[in-house]
């Protein structure tokens, strides 16, 4: 059963390019996934994401049109089993899911699914809960995308930033073939707001038409002696494609002044907390802008040593602020400046526990 509907919302799902879109963060989802071409969608209720599932189900007329398959899954497993179609075929796909209790649930596919790779973008939409307001153990998705190489984004919390990394995390899957992972904070899902939209276009490959036409490739099978040989392929192949495409798209962000003796480093789902305590500190106005140099990680995994370090020049102190425990983001960073023999104060956990 729907927890609310939709079916008023979702007609915004049909405005055409350069027009304003305004409206819940959930919903604007699903409009950039329309407009990046998706051919299937699956998932499985749990908050913060339950409501997507809402619309995309409000929203199947519309999802039928343009030739989109829709499901809401069994369990996050079937709904992970569902990205194999994006192993063979040219078809993106996305999933979504509950945070560490969904990815626990889908554990099996999803590590299969990376470790033989796609063609077309898969991406994984996980509604992230942590925090004060959550309903379970207090865990981070993080850890499994790096169990598993699956590439992680995790953007500023606004339409358009949202929106922008529906369509970088498709364009990112594809070119590093590699399954990605798109968090959302409850925040995010709920947040209101307004962006361009564009077009929505019908998936290049439908589910039909790949069912019409079969095809494999055994070497995408998660067997020895290809299961080696995937591996390889992760940090000779698609590890480097992945990184080339961040640092040429822009995903991460600077902001504030080019020099300064103290930056801070940030979760992209970080930066309206961190805004909003230097606004309080006299370091930021209400427009955004910042008298602190700023690297936003709206790409948590993987990480870019050398965008880091071109970061920390000519600074002397650098605070990395990171969501939960453990601290990935910051024993990354650490061992980077230590390879670099950079000579940098870091704090992190020890003031921001």
């Amino acid at each position: 059963m729907a927890e609310r509907s939709f079916k008023k919302e979702v007609q915004q799902l049909r405005i055409g390019a350069g027009k304003e879109f305004r409206g819940e963060g959930i919903l604007a989802i699903t409009k950039a996934l329309l407009e990046n071409g998706v051919g299937y969608v699956g998932g499985y209720q749990g908050a913060p994401i339950s409501h997507l599932m809402d619309v995309l189900a409000d929203a199947e007329d519309i999802l039928g049109e343009l030739g989109v398959r829709f499901e809401s899954s069994a369990s996050e497993a079937s709904a992970a089993a569902s990205l194999a179609a994006s192993v063979h075929y040219p078809i993106r796909g996305a999933i979504t899911f509950k945070a560490t209790v969904g990815t626990n649930v889908a554990c099996d596919a999803l590590a299969n699914l990376a470790s033989g790779g796609v063609l077309g973008g898969a991406l994984i939409i996980v509604g992230e809960d942590y925090g004060e307001g959550s309903s379970i153990m207090q865990e981070r998705s993080h850890a499994f995308a790096m169990k598993s190489q699956i590439w992680l984004l995790d953007p500023r919390p606004n339409l358009p930033s949202i929106t922008g990394a529906v369509g970088h995390g498709f364009n990112l899957s594809e070119a590093s073939n590699t399954p990605v992972m798109l968090e959302v904070r409850i925040r995010s899902c709920h947040v209101h707001g307004s962006f361009v939209a564009a077009d929505n276009r019908p998936p290049t490959l439908s589910v039909r038409d790949a069912l019409a036409s079969p095809r494999r490739d055994t070497a995408r099978v998660v067997l020895p002696p290809a299961s080696y040989v995937h591996e390889k392929e992760k940090y000779e192949k698609r590890l480097p494609a992945a990184i080339s495409y961040i640092v040429e798209n822009g995903l991460n962000e600077f902001f504030g002044p080019d020099d300064a003796k103290v930056g801070i480093v940030l979760q992209g789902g970080m930066y309206n907390g961190v805004i909003r305590a230097l606004q309080r500190l006299g370091l930021a106005d209400v427009y955004g802008e910042s008298a602190v140099p700023l690297y936003v990680l709206n790409v948590t995994y993987p990480l870019v040593p050398d965008q880091f370090l071109s970061f920390c020049e000519g600074k002397d102190h650098i605070l990395i602020v990171e969501e939960g425990q453990p601290d990935f983001i910051e024993e990354s960073l650490r061992a980077t400046l230590h390879r670099a023999e950079a000579h940098i104060a870091v704090s992190g956990k020890d003031v921001l526990p």
